[in-house]
């Protein structure tokens, strides 16, 4: 048995090797492939020895084994083909490896030997370097994705025989370079200068964008919750390096990297449509898969009209919105996927959406079942909810605009700023929203006047824990778009006028 270390492929984020024995038998050939693999993986017999015998090479009238090691862990994906040809190659001496190093390989074969592309190559090129490799062999349509990883020399082919040839010594033909990412803003074709008469709900958006924190916007059709937040996306902070590639990995994991020359820059706005599944919202399938929470990692999920969401899948929110992942049990699979998002949700007062004018048909009965689709734990996790008054259109001044999308911008990124260097020194914590209870004892320090007023207001409403939690980290977001050291005592009527509530305290939406 020769163990071909120049073959070396990577699935996810664990590196495998494969190993190729041959042994002379009478009859047809015979190739065995070991080692806990899928479907896709098992089909590699065929698009392998197909792709030999179409070029200049030949498949070995042998019994040939593929062992993918190590045994007992599953393998899946056809990103295996090509190591496993290039071991064939080598172990018949077809071909010799003349460079003398080491290479990770990544690639689907046709059957006629050409490299097709594949997804979740950006997480296998981290996991070669992370497993010590410096060079790595991908399908030519995806070099410039895999060059995105810094620390690793990526060679791009389009078949077979490319890359047998670069092995023997023949010198590489390269493929232009990646450009160096930028980290400018994006350009939106959405701005906040659209949205006239709501600058009430404006300011408390900007404060969720600036705090990270979720958002309930209630009011009646068409006054403006989802343009509001359509366009919120276009005032949160420039993603970090380290932010976009995070992203782009959970992307190219989902097959859904559309530039696969560069990081995604922009944070995700993820608007899933209220029949979505419980799977497709947290993820799940036979591959467990990521889903609409996960693509929405460091950026938005919209929500809209969110009492039509299914009960079952809404509750399914519950654990991802405080643990900001996610993981995904089936049969075969059990993944975890990151999960940090802004949650912001829209929805009517009433099944008609009039619900306190004259318009209103609905019944007692009607608004109470209607309300109590959304349950107090989950309400309990939206930081900030704020009814949305109705505008009249006729009187509107054709010479006035709202703020722009770059000035709410500019005051969310000075807040972010100070909360960047805030936790500078704690993994894992970006933004107000994600403090724990030591955090927010520790940052969350009030002034005399604002600690008065919030023991008054405990006293008087009785909160949870949580809810006081919540309005601690909004508190501390208002002071921060000041620049104030300490929460003042504004800063935490601000935060207490968050949430619209009835005499008893309780959310509006919730009978």
């Amino acid at each position: 048995m020769a163990e071909i270390v120049k073959s070396f492929a990577i699935s996810g984020v664990d590196g495998y090797l494969v190993d190729v024995e041959t042994k002379t038998i009478a009859g047809m050939p015979v190739m065995s492939i070991v080692g806990l693999g899928d479907t896709a993986v098992k089909e590699a017999k065929e698009r392998v020895e197909s792709a030999l015998n179409n070029g200049e090479f030949y498949f070995p009238q042998k019994k040939v084994v593929i062992n993918l090691a190590p045994g007992d862990m599953k393998k899946t994906g056809s990103h295996f083909d090509l190591p496993i040809a290039l071991g064939i190659l080598l172990e018949t001496e077809q071909i010799t490896n003349r460079r003398g190093e080491d290479f990770g390989v990544i690639g689907e074969l046709s059957l006629n030997g050409r490299l097709r592309s594949g997804t979740g190559v950006l997480p296998m090129a981290i996991a070669a370097r992370e497993q010590g490799l410096t060079r790595l062999i991908v399908p030519a349509e995806n070099l410039r994705e895999a060059s995105v990883v810094e620390g690793l020399t990526v060679y791009g082919f389009n078949h077979l025989k490319e890359v047998a040839e670069f092995l023997e010594g023949k010198p590489y033909q390269k493929i232009e370079s990646l450009e160096p990412p930028g980290w400018e803003k994006p350009p939106y074709d959405l701005d906040f200068a659209d949205v006239q008469e709501q600058d009430e709900i404006i300011d408390y958006v900007v404060i969720a964008a600036s705090g990270g924190h979720n958002l309930m916007m209630i009011g009646t059709p068409g006054c403006g919750k989802s343009m509001i937040a359509q366009r919120i996306s276009t005032i949160l902070p420039t993603m970090t390096e380290e932010e976009a590639m995070e992203v782009t990995k959970i992307y190219s994991v989902a097959g859904l990297l559309r530039n696969k020359d560069q990081l995604i820059k922009e944070r995700p706005f993820r608007a899933p449509h209220h029949n979505a599944s419980t799977n497709s919202l947290i993820g799940g399938g036979n591959t467990a898969i990521p889903g609409e929470i996960s693509l929405a990692h460091h950026g938005v999920l919209f929500l809209d009209e969110m009492a039509e969401f299914s009960k079952k899948t809404l509750e399914a929110l519950r654990q991802p919105m405080e643990d900001r992942k996610v993981t995904i049990s089936r049969v075969k699979y059990t993944n975890t996927y990151p999960a940090n998002f802004m949650l912001v949700a829209a929805m009517n007062p009433c099944p008609c959406g009039y619900f306190g004018n004259l318009q209103c048909k609905c019944s007692d009965y009607e608004v109470v079942k209607y309300r109590q689709k959304i349950s107090g734990p989950i309400m309990d996790r939206m930081d900030i909810q704020k009814t949305v008054g109705s505008v009249n259109i006729m009187e509107f001044n054709k010479e006035s605009f709202s703020r722009s999308s770059k000035e709410l911008r500019e005051r969310v990124e000075f807040s972010r700023n100070l909360q960047k260097k805030r936790f500078e020194n704690i993994g894992g914590i970006s933004c107000n929203a994600e403090m724990n209870h030591a955090l927010i004892k520790e940052y969350c320090e009030l002034e005399t006047e604002g600690e008065r007023l919030i023991q008054q207001a405990y006293e008087r409403f009785q909160y949870s824990a949580r809810t006081f939690h919540k309005y601690m980290k909004v508190a501390r977001t208002f002071a921060d778009m000041d620049g104030a050291a300490k929460i003042r005592k504004e800063d935490v009527a601000a935060a207490l006028m968050a949430r619209d509530l009835d005499k008893e305290g309780k959310s509006l939406m919730v009978l």
